[in-house]
């Protein structure tokens, strides 16, 4: 293939390669060169033309096939257009001669076609410049168009359209030739010829002006005569020219108007014409009204359909703006359409033009219309209504005698009424909240209008009202109970009423089944009052015979409708149902005889209606409340099942004995019962063999045949009216009794055929067999159809149950039943038999049986050579593999694929083509990988059919697009692979994708699109994106759904892995598309007509792609796109572009979301036009206003098509979310104002969007405050977000300022409106949260604004206190649950931001005090919120608050239960909730109660318990006695009261733990973090007061608890700020139980003052052991070595040895070192909570996991910083070692033991160790320093220890880093010091030597550093100290050490001036310390210096220097160093 791509053909290798590849070769070649041409060189392209002219001109006579011969025309016709056209006239006379020829033979017939398609190409590329050879041209076309065969008509006319395209409108001439020649074959036999001939037509019609004159009518007649018979391509094209000529007649375009004076046709012409399509179809206008009435005959399907599809294309033409100026006119036409006689003769008819006229006004009113326009447009059809009801009501109450035609227009009304109905229904669901004002101006009364209609005489038009009222209660969820309750007054009002009894109960069962789609629901007690009413209608039915009907029929109705409530509400009401079902039928066979026997014929049809009633109600119950199907309920409903099987029994001798009108009625119940049966699992009525054989005596009945070609309606079943729609319906369409029964009993068949015994199946076969052979002619196709359909359920109900068919016989009479099918005229049969035999094989599973099938179909097909049998057998083959899979199959594949193949080659026959490729697609798809041997092969013949069947064989198209994608499939991802058998099968798919990506017709392109998805996703390299993403784009604009759903799912997958790219592409789409255009207007500057036009044409090329590139397009196409796939794939496609394109370009991206959200109004649109005209009407001056104004139509294509509709805003709205999002997961700088400026700086192109912030409020703002509840919903939540991430970010112009601040006023209008009294429930919720995420911010800093938030709370906080059941309750009780939640939980975040403020100034007052003198000023600008004016907001609400909160929190308490102690909840609900919505509630206490329990924790804490005041807290109930302000209205209970606050403290610990425990023990891990830490910071809150210790440490097996429940928790959540709050609560609970202890200690201590044995306290008592699960100290280990080794694995032995551990020790995190050192730090106060001998039980762990975590984390680093963790073991060493306890003699060896082993291992582990980093000498020194500090001589005397230990010292000493000498000399200090001298004494003697010398060298070595200076000053502190420790006889030996080295630091004065100032500061410290020692020891002194003269003369100069500069020596005074107490300067002091 590679070798096909040059510019030239590549002959030698075109003739090496076999002839069938050839075509494929130069199609390759073609397609290369197709993209080649635009991109080339000019003057290469004209080197080479010549050649090229001759190869393109010699493949014309190649007898190329259709798509080669497509492409070759294109590029002949671009090589002239971009070289020399000097030859081009005689390439067009070759052309001509080729069609000239006599030669018909259908060998040449390539050849021809190929050549008319080469002058179509001319044309349509070069236009004028050949317009001298044009009129031959044309004429030679039509004279061979005369004797042409199909393919060749339609070709030529192909060609003529181009021509015309390509001259406009100087082809004027030849406009009568071709248009006579043409207009015969629109009623062409060939369909493809009909579509091409309409296409011709329709570009004829743009430039000949006769067509939409003098020739309207009778194009009009042609095209509803070739509607007739049409099929969906013709009716497609045809509507569109007759949709087309209609519009162009009433505005004709402005330039053809010009040149010829032209008489417009009128408005109502125009109609008039449309409406005899649509009433009477083709037959003409001649014979008269009267005639056409008598000769009666419906008016042809196709063409109503066709015309109601014209009419659609006659609007859009239009355009929207034409439709809102006359929506009036047109609404009355087309409701008058479906009034006339003629379009509802029959009733089946009727609902047909019902369904074609809602069709048209859903069509243009549902996608023309912006939301302005579409409320007027309700207004119109509101009016129509109330025209159309008086009209009705006139008729209604005139009693005289001229009803007949009164009636006739009853009749007719109430078809008019449906369709309006329907239209406003869909009008305001679509609208949704936007759709209020028409609710509330009075003026249009739409409630008045739609209820009136309640009372219409028709049903239809009843049912149609209550449709629409359910349709506006679901757009506006406020108005559903008030409508509710309006409709059960009227009932009760107007009972007497059939017509009343009946409207009104479809209005409430209408608006009961759209409760499921208002999330906030109905209240409760409306389900009582639906029985009450339904009840109550059901008993007084009998009072009444002229109501008895309409009353039994609405009570059950009703009855139904209540079930779709749910069990929630069912549940109430199950008993008295399960009753009255009973009641309804007769209770044994005696009473049914007796029924028989009484009744007459009115009697029964009532009781039949309310049995089928009653059965309705029950399926309804079944259906949506399966929950209540407990055995004992689905036993109780058998009852009234089992007596109605038996009654249906003995109906027909009913029927008989009363009449036929009861048919229906015995129907219906039937149909009910059969509906019930399904739903009801069999195993329910298993047992009941012979009710099942009755069932089965009725299932035979469906034998009737039945037309089931009528459509929908909703009188067909008013049941419908409540149950859920089908996905992607818009209104419901129940099918025909009949159709419908039948449809039931198949479902039901083929529930109860797997559940019957082998006898019982064979029977039912056997007759099937029989009824098949008795029935003749039409009836036995229906007979047939009817049993297949049963038999195809029972199979796959077979299947699906995993059972087998039965033995042979059973077996047998299936197949016999099948096989006689196979080869059935009928294909809808072939096809069911097929289906049936692969589901039989797949039920048999026997491989004997499957070769017995296969084998038997290879006989047939080797044999037979008609179509049927042919086409039947191959199916049987596809179907065979399909469901017994590749592997049952595998080894007939060979045969069957060889067979298929054969059989696809078959040219002579379409039909055998198609149905042998679909089943190859299906063997392919179904053999996977086993298919791999005959890819080759099956590729190959694909390849081949694609080239050479012509395109006018749409089905074998679409079944080779299906076997290519099976194929690539199959192939799958070896596609990627670069051997030379996949590029070739890779190179064979794509052409093939080529070829059907250019077919005509939709359905193979959207085949191709799928194919070219899934190379993508096989071989994403290898799929060309610049072009498959324009044609993408080019789809996205079709009129066809389904190529819009492929182009939007295979854009979803693009983008999601290359959504740059994919942007890219399509904007140059639009680029390029911007050029044409441009060239496209310059071509002929005096042809007025073309630029008009241009903007059309490249429309459908694409066009609608503008700056704002393929996003914005996708935006525009959620306004107008209503399928659920197809919205819900571009909002994915839109969110993978968003989510890796947003942060680069996110200018754009905002502005997108902003032009959505700002969708103000249609002004935008207005502007765009104006511009638009400018240089039109500068040409064209002399045109009249008349033409100006029609433009309008025809330019509306360019403007976006209406403002974006609200669901969009809503989406745009969630963008802007993640937009957010995605942002901070980029960048910090999004967030960080001073880098975002400094970036923008460095590169403009930097966009980051803390820039963007007054776009994102005002975008939030606008969502917030829209009329639409959704949108407000979007907007809050943005503006949350907003705040949450915005709220820190600091502004750098004004610092202590944030930048959020300047937005206080646009935040608090945001939220002011939500706050409103009409507010539904979830929106003031989700309001409370942005309120309390705001105040709780910070960034308020005007007290005024924050009072303004804080005043909403305070409003809603009332509201809260109502107390339950407030009397006006629009919704379910458990929105008001959420608001008050809502509200509770907002307070409950603010009172703890709050105090966290009032906390964090509490801590720093004493800096701003001493702050305040120097920057007073400075504090005085800032005009910050002093930081206790929060709380002084939240204090005054604190007393309701906190009693609020609690009782939430024992609500929440309560409903946390297990369902075990379900008993033990309150019969009549918390304070928050009803007992009836409790499911519902619970969510809403789940969202909540962790803020609120954080809250009451600090409440408790900061007064709590010491707080009387509500004592009645706890109990709701009880009255308030101390605060009467706040009580709530409930009379106060005796015993509430009587609780005393111990009691009532207790009950809030038990409330707040048990919540917490709850909690902790396994939260779901999809529950938000922010609970986690609510909680734990709650309990380390509640912890802190004194009485929750004493509560915790009293009952040990709390904490115990608490202590599991934490290690629980700890072992799923990971994140550090979690642990770290963890170890937070064992603190605390570690610190109350020692607090606890210390108290009974010290009170044992008095008492046994005089005893004197004294009993152990503490843990472990006298033995010592812990007992796990009761021990405190023993949990918190467990839990604290947990997380010491989650963060140091190798802590663990276990872990360190486990194979996956890795050895590596990695620095500990800044998080997990300060983790660490928490529990270090309640590690070493564990002892302290235990008696003697349990110390000795678990210090060894304490003290060995103390050295491991000193070992691992004293490290050496850089800065000498000491970590966390290193301070917490060096402190908690400290602690364990001072323990002083009591200890006995074996305690005591004990801890000698430990204590020296504990040192010996951190001497060892500080052994420095080359592959260790080096350790930290100075916390080592430190360890062993607190050890000698602390344990006593006895223990640590011991030799090994000691010189270890001075070994340490020693090294330190002689360390190069100045800072570990420093610190060294510090805690040697500290060691000589020690007061036990036995001690210090040994260390004194083997280092003050080593000290002194290292004191010595400092002369030759002076300090260097400040850090070396520091050395040598402790070092000497050091020796001074030896000094005064020596007695008096050795003091001279001292000094005589001392002084000379203090001399020795003295500088001479010629090197003072010159020294460093390091060295001049030794020089004075020496000094300093020398005249200190001289006073101090006067006699030594004088000793020492009397020796050394040498030393006097030096000091001697340097004290005289020092007093010359006295005033130097001022400043430094000394302190005295000697005789201070020991300190050591760490970071921590640890003495």
């Amino acid at each position: 293939m590679e070798l096909a791509h040059s510019l030239l053909l590549n002959e030698e290798a075109l003739a090496q390669i076999t002839e069938a590849k050839r075509p494929v070769f130069i199609f390759e070649w073609l397609r290369f060169l197709d993209k080649v041409l635009v991109a080339a060189n000019k003057t290469d392209v004209k080197e080479k033309q010549k050649k090229l002219v001759e190869q393109l001109t010699g493949l014309i006579s190649s007898s190329p096939g259709p798509p080669t011969r497509k492409l070759l025309a294109k590029n002949l016709a671009a090589l002239y257009s971009i070289g020399d056209t000097y030859t081009v006239f005689q390439t067009l006379d070759k052309c001509n001669d080729i069609i000239r020829s006599k030669d018909d033979t259908a060998a040449y017939l390539p050849t021809k076609l190929a050549a008319v398609a080469c002058v179509g190409a001319f044309y349509e590329k070069m236009g004028r410049m050949l317009g001298s050879a044009f009129p031959e041209t044309v004429n030679n076309l039509l004279k061979s168009l005369k004797s042409a065969e199909s393919q060749g008509r339609s070709e030529i006319l192909m060609s003529l359209r181009k021509v015309l395209t390509g001259l406009g409108g100087a082809a004027a001439s030849s406009h009568r030739d071709i248009y006579k020649n043409a207009r015969s074959l629109l009623t062409d036999r060939s369909m493809a010829v009909r579509c091409a001939v309409a296409k011709c037509l329709l570009e004829l019609q743009n430039e000949a002006v006769f067509m939409w004159t003098a020739e309207l009518e009778n194009i009009a007649t042609l095209c509803f005569k070739a509607l007739e018979n049409s099929n969906y391509g013709v009716r497609v094209a045809v509507s569109k020219l007759l949709g087309t000529v209609m519009a162009t007649a009433l505005m004709p375009k402005q330039a053809t108007v010009m040149r010829q004076n032209v008489k417009r046709a009128t408005f109502d012409e125009v109609l008039e014409l449309m409406a005899t399509g649509f009433l009477r179809g083709g037959s003409g206008f001649l014979k008269s009204g009267g005639e056409m009435l008598k000769v009666g005959g419906s008016v042809n399907r196709e063409v109503r359909v066709g015309v109601t599809q014209a009419y659609v294309v006659f609007v859009t033409t239009l355009g929207g703006q034409w439709l809102e100026r006359s929506f009036a006119t047109f609404l009355s036409h087309v409701l008058d359409l479906v009034s006339h006689p003629r379009a509802t003769q029959t009733h089946v008819d009727a609902v047909y033009s019902r369904r074609c006229v809602s069709f048209i006004l859903r069509a243009t009113v549902g996608s023309l219309l912006g939301e302005k326009a579409q409320i007027a447009a309700a207004k119109e059809i509101c009016q129509a209504i109330g025209k159309q009801m008086k009209a009705v009501e006139a008729v209604v109450n005139d009693t005289s005698s001229e009803n007949k035609s009164g009636a006739a227009d009853i009749a007719a009304s109430q078809h008019v009424m449906v369709c309006a109905l329907q239209e406003l229904g869909s009008l305001v669901q679509s609208l949704n909240a936007t759709a209020s004002p028409l609710i509330q101006e009075a003026s249009i009364g739409l409630l008045e209008i739609v209820t009136s209609v309640l009372l219409h005489p028709s049903m239809a038009a009843r049912l149609a009202a209550a449709w629409c009222l359910r349709c506006v209660a679901v757009a506006l969820p406020f108005q559903l109970t008030p409508f509710l309750d309006r409709c059960a007054e009227r009932l009760n009002n107007l009972k007497t009423s059939p017509e009343a009894v009946s409207g009104y109960s479809f209005a409430m069962a209408a608006l009961l089944g759209g409760v499921h789609q208002c999330p906030l629901g109905i209240p409760h007690a409306k389900g009582k009052m639906v029985v009450s009413i339904a009840e109550d209608l059901l008993r007084t039915a009998a009072q009444n015979s002229r109501l008895s009907l309409q009353r039994t029929q609405a009570g059950w109705l009703l009855l139904g409708a209540l079930m779709t409530l749910g069990p929630s509400v069912v549940r109430y009401h199950l008993p008295k149902m399960l009753l009255l079902w009973r009641n309804v039928f007769p209770r044994s066979l005696k009473e049914l005889e007796a029924e028989k026997a009484r009744g007459d014929s009115f009697t029964w049809q009532v009781t039949l209606e309310g049995r089928a009633g009653a059965l309705c109600a029950m399926r309804s119950f079944v259906a949506h409340c399966p929950e209540l199907l407990t055995e004992d309920a689905v036993r109780k409903l058998m009852t009234p099942i089992e007596c109605a099987m038996t009654m249906m029994s003995h109906i027909p001798s009913v029927i008989k004995a009363h009449g036929a009108h009861l048919k229906a009625s015995a129907a219906m119940v039937r149909l009910r019962l059969y509906d019930i049966l399904a739903l009801l699992p069999p195993k329910t009525y298993e047992d009941q063999e012979s009710q099942v054989k009755r069932a089965f005596t009725y299932v035979l009945e469906l034998l009737q045949p039945n037309s089931a070609s009528g459509s929908g309606a909703l009188e067909h079943d008013p049941s419908s009216i409540y149950l859920r729609i089908p996905a992607g319906e818009a209104v419901p369409g129940p099918l025909p009794l009949g159709v419908s029964v039948i449809d039931a009993s198949v479902a039901l068949f083929g529930v109860v055929f797997p559940h019957v015994s082998y006898k019982h199946r064979l029977q039912m076969l056997d007759h099937f067999a029989e009824c098949v052979k008795q029935a003749k002619g039409v009836r036995q196709q229906a007979v047939q159809l009817n049993i297949f359909t049963a038999v195809l359920s029972a199979l796959k109900g077979l299947a699906e149950n995993k059972s087998t068919l039965g033995p042979e016989e059973v077996r047998k009479s299936a197949l016999t039943l099948v096989m006689g099918a196979l080869d059935n005229p009928n294909p809808i049969l072939r096809c069911a038999a097929g289906e049936a035999l692969g589901r039989m094989a797949q039920v048999v599973g026997e491989a004997s049986f499957i070769a017995r099938m296969a084998q038997y179909s290879f006989d047939k097909l080797k044999s037979a050579r008609d179509v049927v049998s042919r086409t039947g057998h191959s199916l049987a083959l596809g179907c065979l593999h399909r469901y017994v899979g590749g592997i049952g199959s595998g080894q007939h594949l060979k045969t069957s694929v060889s067979i298929l193949l054969a059989l696809a080659q078959d040219g002579t026959s379409p039909e055998v083509q198609t149905w042998s490729l679909h089943s190859l697609a299906l063997i392919v798809d179904s053999s996977g990988p086993m298919y791999r041997g005959y890819v080759e092969p099956t590729l190959s013949l694909v390849l081949t059919l694609l080239l050479t069947v012509p395109p006018s064989h749409t089905e074998v198209h679409q079944c080779l697009g299906r076997c290519l994608g099976a194929i690539i499939t199959t192939v799958g991802p070896e596609l990627q692979g670069n051997a030379a058998t996949i590029s070739t099968i890779r190179s064979s798919c794509l052409v093939g994708c080529a070829i059907t990506q250019d077919h005509s017709d939709s359905l193979v392109q959207a085949a191709a699109i799928s194919c070219l998805q899934q190379l993508h996703m096989f071989a994403p390299r290898h799929v060309n994106l610049s072009s498959l993403v324009p044609s993408l784009c080019v789809h996205l604009c079709s009129s066809h759904l389904l190529l819009r759903r492929a182009a939007v799912a295979c854009l979803r997958q693009l983008a999601q892995r290359e959504a740059a790219e994919v942007c890219e592409y399509a904007m140059s789409l639009a680029k390029n598309a911007g050029d044409k255009e441009i060239s496209g207007g310059n071509v002929s500057p005096f042809a007025p007509g073309v630029s008009s036009r241009s903007d059309i044409h490249c429309r459908h090329q694409g066009v609608n792609i503008t700056d704002t590139g393929l996003e914005g397009l996708l935006f525009g196409m959620l306004d107008r796109e209503t399928d659920r796939k197809l919205c819900s794939d571009i909002h994915d496609t839109l969110g993978h572009m968003l989510s890796s394109l947003a942060v680069e370009k996110l200018s754009h991206w905002l502005t997108l979301c902003k032009d959505v959200l700002a969708a103000s109004s249609d002004m935008s649109a207005a502007t765009l036009l104006s511009s638009g005209k400018d240089e039109e009407s500068e040409k064209k001056d002399e045109m009249d206003d008349d033409a100006m104004f029609t433009t309008l139509g025809e330019e509306d294509k360019s403007k976006p098509f209406v403002a974006p509709r609200w669901a969009t805003r809503v989406f745009a709205a969630d963008c802007l979310c993640r937009i957010i999002n995605l942002c901070e997961n980029a960048d910090q700088a999004h967030f960080d104002l001073a880098l975002a400026r400094s970036a923008k700086l460095r590169n403009p192109k930097n966009d980051l969007l803390v820039l963007h912030l007054s776009d994102l409020i005002r975008m939030a703002f606008m969502a917030a405050t829209d009329h639409s509840n959704q949108l407000r919903m979007a907007g809050l939540q943005a503006l949350e977000d907003i705040i949450k991430k915005f709220a820190s970010v600091p502004e750098p112009e004004f610092p202590g300022h944030v930048i959020l601040e300047q937005y206080q006023a646009n935040v608090g209008a945001a939220l002011r409106p939500a706050f409103s009294q009409d507010t539904p429930s979830d929106i003031i919720a989700k309001a409370c949260q942005v309120c309390s995420t705001w105040i709780g911010s910070g960034v308020v800093s005007d007290l005024n604004d924050l009072r303004r938030v804080h005043n909403l709370l305070v409003s809603s906080l009332d509201k809260v206190q109502a107390g339950k059941g407030s009397p006006s309750q629009l919704y379910r009780e458990s929105a008001t649950t959420m608001e008050k939640l809502a509200v509770l939980k907002a307070w409950a975040e603010v009172y703890v931001v709050a105090m966290n403020i009032k906390k964090e100034a509490e801590s720093k007052p004493k800096r701003a005090m001493k702050n305040t003198d120097d920057d007073d000023d400075d504090f005085g600008t800032i005009d910050e919120l002093p930081p206790d004016s929060l709380i002084t907001l939240v204090q005054p609400e604190l007393p309701t608050l906190s009693r609020l909160w609690l009782a939430a929190l024992k609500d929440y308490a309560l409903l946390t239960l297990p369902a075990e102690f379900s008993s033990q909840l309150p019969p009549d609900g918390g304070a928050f909730y009803t007992p009836e919505t409790i499911d519902t509630a619970r969510l809403h206490y789940r969202n909540s109660w962790a803020p609120i329990l954080h809250a009451v924790a600090l409440w408790l804490n900061s007064t709590g318990f010491t707080c009387q005041e509500s004592t009645e807290a706890t109990a709701v109930s009880g009255g308030q006695k101390r605060s009467p302000a706040v009580s709530l209205n409930q009379v106060p209970g005796a015993m509430a009261s009587a609780k005393p606050l111990p009691e009532v403290n207790k009950d809030r610990m038990h409330l707040i733990l048990g919540v917490s425990i709850q909690f902790l023990c396994s939260p779901r891990p999809e529950e938000p973090i922010e609970h986690v830490t609510a909680c734990l910071q709650a309990l380390h809150t509640l912890l802190g007061s004194p009485y929750a210790r004493i509560h915790i440490a009293e009952d040990q097996l709390i904490g115990v608890e608490l202590l599991s429940v934490l290690h629980r928790l700890l072992l799923t959540w990971n994140p550090p700020s979690i642990q770290l709050l963890v170890t937070g609560v064992v603190q605390q609970i570690v610190r109350a139980a020692q607090d606890y202890l210390q108290e009974k200690r010290s009170a044992l201590n008095e008492e046994d003052m005089e005893k004197e044995s004294c009993p152990a306290l503490g843990e472990g008592g006298d033995t010592g052991g812990l007992i796990p699960g009761k021990s405190l100290v023993f949990a918190t280990m467990e839990l604290l070595m947990f997380i010491l080794v989650r963060h140091m694995p190798h802590l663990s032995t276990k872990m360190s040895d486990s194979p996956s551990h890795v050895a590596t020790k990695t620095h500990l995190s800044e998080e997990s070192a300060r983790l660490v050192a928490a529990t270090v730090t309640i590690l070493s106060d564990l002892p302290s909570l235990c008696s003697p001998a349990g110390c000795m039980t678990i210090l060894p762990t304490i003290l060995f996991l103390i050295a491991r975590i000193l070992k691992d984390t004293a490290i050496k680093s850089v800065d000498n910083h000491v970590s966390p963790p290193v301070s917490a073991a060096l402190q908690g060493i400290k602690s364990i070692v001072t323990l002083s306890m009591a200890k006995t003699e074996e305690t005591q060896k004990q801890w000698t033991a430990l204590i020296r082993s504990t040192l010996a291992c951190i001497l060892e582990y500080s052994q420095p160790d080359d592959c260790m980093p080096a350790p930290d000498e100075v916390s080592t020194l430190t360890a062993i320093a607190l050890f000698l500090w602390s344990a006593s001589s006895e223990i640590i005397g011991v030799q090994s220890l000691q010189n270890g230990c001075m070994n340490r010292f020693k090294s330190a000493l002689n360390s190069c880093d100045p800072w570990v000498q420093a610190k060294c000399y510090q805690l040697l200090l500290s060691v000589f010091q020690h007061s036990n001298r036995a001690l210090s004494t040994p260390y004194i003697h083997s280092l003050a030597p080593l000290v002194v010398g290292k004191l010595k060298a400092v002369e030759r070595d002076r300090p260097a550093s400040s850090t070396e200076l520091l050395a040598v000053q402790e070092g000497i502190k050091v020796l001074e100290t030896l000094v005064a420790l020596g007695e008096e006889q050795n003091r001279v030996q001292l000094l005589a050490l001392l002084v000379p080295t203090l001399i020795s630091y003295l500088l001479d004065e010629n090197s003072f001036a010159s020294a460093s100032s390091i060295s001049k500061d030794l020089h004075e410290f020496a000094l300093q310390n020398l005249m200190h020692i001289g006073p101090l020891y006067p006699h030594a002194f004088k000793t020492v210096m009397g020796a050394a003269p040498e030393l006097k003369a030096r000091l001697e100069t340097a004290v005289r220097a020092s007093q010359a500069s006295k005033a130097k020596a001022a400043a430094r005074q000394p302190a005295p160093a000697t005789h201070s107490a020991p300190t050591i300067k760490l970071k921590t002091s640890f003495f």
